[in-house]
């Protein structure tokens, strides 16, 4: 009996040592290239939801700066004195204008100040371009008093800057002052006064204004009409192969009427016409009834930013259907599914092709050329369609399809599965996609931690002979916490080493939604949070970027010894060669709670350095995140292991994501 329980013991010892000691061998081999990786492998997709464009990541400062919001043209704005509000303007698009006039008395000031969004954001000692279309009607010249505000001071005055603006021409004419502010603010308004010439005072004259402006000089790459330097620069510092633009959602709109026109985004920035912004009214826990959409930012500046960047441009056009979300089934809310009535779509598609690729000579390469760019941007990729599905969006596309094969062969197509992530409908997607030659299908998922533990082998089986994957959109959270936080983005790294190691069907992928305001979001999680003077790259930015600048040219054959049963916790790896730097690139992530031994073999090196380099994403607090708050909670660390000739025994702690780079 005693020795039963000495064997029986020494048994259950074994083999707990045995699970303790358990081969954890990465073996790479190096001498065997696969797959090419795409340039655009890793890249982002723009949306204007979460404050992202007006309010973010366009640099305006001003909300409603040409009174078109509706139905209240005064939103953002406060009226004192005598204001009235006028709709025979300089600009067709844009009517729109104020009215300044005397209020009778001189004691009595006439005027308007804007909130911005959610504030105005100010920095101390930085410039910013104040500018309005305006004019005197009756000639006679007055003063504008130009003031930078703070209401919650309790100080002697709010104003804190003030400008004089002489406002002396007839005709309308642009006027502009850079002002410099003496404080860092973050909710500042602008207020202007109408003043008298001589007394500075409200009680007489009269004036008209019109695009009311304000943005920092100091722009990504100094564009006067320009982007947020901070958000712009975070785009940039990912290295992205790709930019998705502008939806998602947006592209299709509620109705017909508030779908997004690329046509309308370009051109002089004062007679782009105002859009209604889907998401103002979609969450009606998140309700914002005064956002809308500036096309301040357009194609122009999304086509220039994604060169400025480094990333392919990817616009999404409109296919001829709203939302199926918000319509379902109701015929009447999608175009036609005739020639006639798709062909002003199908035109958008061609003409934009033109816009971007075209001549010069050519009428909308002409418009690209007056903006500022006579060299062509050189779009290669059209996505047709977003997140739409069954035969409405099947029959519509075969025309587009068609039309642009025989117009303009050489830009590749993007079809798409529809919003699910696999069932029926897209299994149906995929079957149309493939039937109209599709070049890639966008897939979307956003979904939690369980179905990303359950799909690390996605792409493992997919047909090789059809389309290319797009992985438009996606992002991981956990139940009942639909937000960021690092125990989601770990998962998201290990995901990544599924894209990677089927790069020969998976050629795009980019995280969504990018941006938020955090007084502005609706949809969560996001990648890089902000607030009007500072923004926060979340650590699903920081997964994103050690995959975009560590993407090699060549994926190589990669085997774990112990490869991690699907649906659970364990190590996941994958590995290319970069031939511009020389590297083999390894990325190993650790899910679990505890470190793990490993030993990464690179397979055929006879001759390795006696060091490699490590970059280091450690996601072990599960519910942190970077805020703007605490930008740096979580970020990549450098380091560096040894070589044990073509081996690295190293230790990968739990939740930890480690990319080792071995230079040649």
């Amino acid at each position: 009996m005693k020795i039963h329980h000495l064997l029986l013991g020494a048994a259950l010892l074994a083999s707990g040592l045995s699970a303790t000691a358990q081969d954890n061998t990465v073996t790479v081999q190096t001498k065997k290239l696969g797959a090419a990786v795409q340039p655009t492998m890793y890249g982002v997709f723009f949306e204007d939801i979460n404050y992202a464009a007006d309010g973010g990541l366009y640099a305006e400062l001003v909300k409603n700066r040409s009174f078109e919001f509706y139905p209240d043209h005064y939103m953002g704005w406060k009226v004192f004195g005598n204001v009235a509000l006028k709709n025979d303007g300089p600009f067709e698009k844009n009517p729109h204008y104020v009215r300044l006039s005397s209020s009778g008395h001189s004691d009595k000031w006439t005027g308007i100040q804007n909130e911005g969004f959610f504030g105005i954001g100010l920095k101390k000692n930085a410039d910013y371009r104040f500018s309005v279309w305006a004019r005197v009607p009756d000639g006679t010249p007055v003063n504008l008093l130009v003031q930078f505000i703070d209401q919650s001071t309790d100080g002697e005055r709010q104003q804190f800057v003030e400008h004089v603006l002489k406002i002396d021409s007839k005709e309308w004419k642009k006027y502009q002052v850079v002002m410099k502010s003496n404080r860092t603010i973050d909710k500042a308004n602008l207020r202007i006064f109408l003043a008298d010439m001589n007394k500075r005072s409200g009680g007489a004259g009269e004036v008209d204004l019109e695009h009311v402006s304000l943005f920092p000089t100091d722009t990504w790459m100094g564009h006067e009409n320009g982007m947020r330097k901070d958000l712009a620069q975070a785009l940039y510092d990912m290295k992205p192969g790709v930019f998705r633009f502008p939806g998602g959602c947006i592209v299709e709109g509620t109705e017909m009427g508030d779908r997004y026109q690329w046509k309308n985004t370009v051109g002089p920035v004062e007679n782009r016409p105002l859009n209604k912004n889907r998401w103002e009214y979609t969450f009606n826990h998140r309700f914002f009834p005064d956002y809308f959409q500036s096309y301040g930012l357009g194609f122009y500046e999304y086509f220039l930013l994604s060169e400025e960047v480094g990333a392919e441009p990817l616009p999404v056009l409109n296919v001829g259907m709203v939302c199926q979300y918000q319509n379902w089934d109701k015929e009447s809310a999608h175009a036609a599914c005739t020639a006639e009535a798709l062909k002003p779509f199908i035109d958008d598609c061609l003409d934009l092709v033109e816009f971007a690729n075209g001549g010069t000579d050519t009428k909308w390469g002409k418009v690209r050329a007056e903006m500022g760019h006579p060299k062509p941007f050189n779009m290669k990729f059209l996505a047709i369609g977003n997140e739409q599905w069954g035969e409405f969006y099947f029959e519509r596309l075969k025309p587009f399809v068609e039309a642009m094969r025989k117009a303009h062969p050489e830009i590749q197509l993007i079809g798409t599965s529809g919003p699910d992530s696999e069932g029926k409908n897209f299994d149906l997607g995929w079957k149309a996609m493939k039937e109209q030659k599709a070049d890639l299908v966008d897939e979307h998922f956003y979904r939690p931690i369980d179905w990303f533990k359950n799909s690390m082998n996605r792409y493992d089986n997919y047909d090789r002979t059809g389309p290319k994957v797009f992985a438009g959109e996606y992002a991981c959270h956990d139940r009942g916490k639909k937000w960021n936080h690092a125990g989601a983005s770990i998962y998201e790294a290990a995901f990544m080493t599924n894209l990677e190691k089927n790069a020969d069907i998976v050629q795009m992928a980019t995280y969504a939604p990018l941006f938020a305001h955090v007084d502005g979001w609706q949809w969560r999680p996001d990648m890089i949070w902000f607030d009007n003077l500072r923004c926060a790259k979340t650590a699903s930015y920081y997964v994103q970027q050690m995959y975009a600048m560590n993407k090699g040219t060549h994926v190589l054959a990669t085997a774990l010894s112990t490869p991690t049963p699907k649906g659970e916790d364990g190590l996941f790896a994958s590995a290319v060669w970069d031939k511009n730097t020389q590297e083999y690139i390894v990325k190993v992530i650790n899910t679990t709670d505890k470190a793990q031994s490993v030993c990464i073999r690179l397979e055929g090196l006879k001759k390795a350095p006696a060091t490699a380099q490590t970059l280091t994403l450690n996601c072990s607090d599960y519910d942190l995140d970077n805020t703007v708050n605490q930008p740096n909670a979580i970020v990549p660390v450098d380091g560096f292991v040894t070589l044990d000739g073509n081996a690295i025994n190293t230790t990968v702690d739990g939740k930890n994501f480690v990319v080792y780079k071995v230079k040649m």
